[in-house]
């Protein structure tokens, strides 16, 4: 009885599979339960809405839970990003970030951007662009159904 051998002589192992470049959105694009969202943004506002276990002294029973919500947008639009414990040290006012791997909450009927632990956030150089404030994603409600 023959055995076949998945790799012939002479031929090379399969290739890995090539990283994708990430596509990235523009914030007008932002669409409820998206998902795997790259996007540049600029954070304008940054507010902690919930600050919990920093007192001291520390407790091991209780977690350290930071959440801001930040306003970030480009030039075609805004939306709340919900930033959770070392994220919110990330989005200060002024500054430039790229968005990896972000998804669509939705809240109360609107829609907030978030990155969780599959995602990041990275600190970047200044854009360019001035960010359309007239066009608050996060206000709109949407019907889920």
């Amino acid at each position: 009885m023959a055995t076949t051998n998945s790799h012939a002589q002479g031929s090379s192992p399969p290739a890995k599979p090539a990283l994708r470049k990430p596509v990235f959105i523009k914030v007008c694009d932002l669409k409820p339960a998206a998902a795997g969202l790259t996007l540049v943004a600029k954070v304008l506002i940054s507010e902690i809405v919930l600050q919990k276990g920093l007192a001291a002294p520390p407790s091991p029973n209780v977690r350290n839970v930071r959440i801001a919500e930040c306003l970030v947008g480009d030039e075609t639009g805004c939306i709340l990003f919900t930033a959770r414990n070392d994220q919110v040290d990330l989005m200060k006012p002024g500054a430039s970030v790229i968005i990896r791997n972000g998804k669509i909450d939705m809240f109360k009927g609107s829609m907030r951007l978030a990155v969780d632990k599959w995602g990041r956030i990275e600190v970047t150089d200044p854009v360019a662009f001035e960010v359309k404030e007239d066009n608050n994603l996060s206000v709109m409600e949407y019907e889920l159904g």
